[in-house]
Parts: C-alpha cells; sequence; structure tokens
C-alpha cells in the first residue's frame, strides 16, 4: 500500500496507463508491443475466435448432430413462490411482474412454473402455464387466465388419464389375412440313362495311286551282230596275213 493507493480509495476512476515514457516506467521504448510482428504495427487487431494462426477451437470441435437452439420458443418465467409479493386480488402479468422487479424480461412471452408454494388469492394472465402451478393458484383462491387457443397445462400428470375414466377401447379393424401361395415341392425328375450309341466305322477312301512314268530305255548294241561300220575279224585276219608274192618278196 502507498499514498497512491490510499488517496484513490472509493475513486471509481482507474488512472489511465501512460506508454512511451522511458524505460523505467515499465511501458516504455516499445510501449508494450514488443519487437516487429503483427502486433507491433498500428492499427493492429485481433478478430474473436483468432488464436495466432493456429486450427481455433470452432473448427476443431467436430459438429453433428441437431439443435433447436435457434428455433426454440423462450419464456420469461416466474415461479409462484414470488408471487406472494402481490396482495390478495391482485392481477398478475408480465408488466405487474417486471414493475415489481421480480425478474428481467426474456422474451414477451409469461409462463408460470409450481416451485414453492402460494398463500395470497390472485388473478394470473400468462401465456402458459404448469399443471402443478394451476393448481396451486386455483387452490388458494385464484384463477389463471390464459389466451385462447392456448394449450393445456405442461405436466405430465396433465396428459394422464384419470383412473375413474376408463378408457375408450376403440375396436380394432380385423384385417383379412392374406393368404400365403403354398410353394409347389419341384419334383425329381429321374436322370434318363443315355443309350451308347454306336460309332459307324468310317469308310476309307483309298488313295488315288499315281502311274510312274517310265523313262525309255537306251538299246543296247547285240555283240553278235556285228555293226556295218566295223570290219568282221574274218576279213581282219585276212588283212593282216601276207600275200605269197608279199613273202617271196
Amino acid at each position: 500500500m502507498d499514498l497512491k493507493t490510499v488517496l484513490s480509495k472509493g475513486n471509481p476512476y482507474t488512472k489511465r496507463k501512460r506508454i512511451g515514457r522511458g524505460i523505467g516506467s515499465g511501458s516504455g521504448k516499445t510501449s508494450g508491443r514488443g519487437h516487429k510482428g503483427r502486433g507491433a504495427r498500428s492499427g493492429a487487431s485481433r478478430r474473436p475466435g483468432y488464436e495466432g494462426g493456429q486450427m481455433p477451437i470452432y473448427r476443431r470441435v467436430p459438429k453433428r448432430g441437431f439443435t433447436n437452439a435457434r428455433f426454440r420458443t423462450e419464456y420469461t418465467i416466474i415461479n409462484v413462490d414470488l408471487l406472494n409479493h402481490f396482495d390478495d386480488g391482485a392481477m398478475v402479468d408480465l408488466s405487474a411482474v417486471l414493475e415489481a422487479g421480480l425478474v428481467s424480461i426474456n422474451t414477451p412471452l409469461f409462463k408460470v412454473l409450481g416451485n414453492g408454494e402460494l398463500t395470497t388469492k390472485l388473478t394470473v394472465q400468462a401465456d402458459k402455464c404448469s399443471a402443478s402451478a394451476q393448481a396451486k393458484i386455483e387452490a388458494a383462491g385464484g384463477t389463471v387466465v390464459l389466451p385462447a387457443g392456448a394449450n393445456a397445462p405442461t405436466s405430465s400428470a396433465a396428459g394422464k388419464p384419470k383412473a375413474d375414466e376408463p378408457k375408450a377401447v376403440k375396436p380394432k379393424a380385423e384385417k383379412p389375412k392374406a393368404e400365403k401361395p403354398k410353394a409347389e415341392k419341384p419334383k425329381a425328375e429321374k436322370p434318363k440313362a443315355e443309350k451308347p450309341k454306336a460309332e459307324k466305322p468310317k469308310a476309307e477312301k483309298p488313295k488315288a495311286e499315281k502311274p510312274k512314268a517310265e523313262k525309255p530305255k537306251a538299246d543296247e548294241p547285240k555283240a553278235d551282230e556285228p555293226k556295218a561300220d566295223e570290219p568282221t575279224s574274218s576279213d581282219d585276219s585276212a588283212s593282216d596275213e601276207p600275200t605269197p608274192d608279199e613273202s617271196d618278196s
């Protein structure tokens, strides 16, 4: 604690941070922006969900199924124990509840739930009311005013039929039973004995023999017959022997 802290006690305003006033102040020189980078530039800002470049959480989380959050009907809700704030015979609606500061407005639709006990007689005008809340308001002598066409009180007990009233049993229309066609069993056919076919002998065609061409033989001269040109042996011997005239000479 110092004098500055004591003097500023009860002051709703905090003293602004002075930057760029020397390194002794703790936020001088770079003025808390660091050295270089995107954050050190003028006009630097980060959009919601930005995580410095890494995959942001809204993209890392898997998205599955369906949610009715965007389309569901919202109500401004109050429980019956808070209605004890009003006097007997008062008219209670959304404007009266908001004026009393019992709840803050959520939507223009007003709904009453049955938590707690109610001891005052009230006329409650709402868009919706639970079965337990309606029972407690009527037990205290009050009434519940719902708009025309409003749904029945929302409760598991409201949906159950009373024990005294028997349930109307609707006669069930008997549907004619469709007769299933009987599946005919296929008759087992006996395999026929196949007779062996007699194989006919194939008729062999006689091959046509080609006649061999005989070469004509050359006629050789017989040894007994002398050729006309050649002299006979008798002529040779006569010509070889000398005549008696030649021998004398």
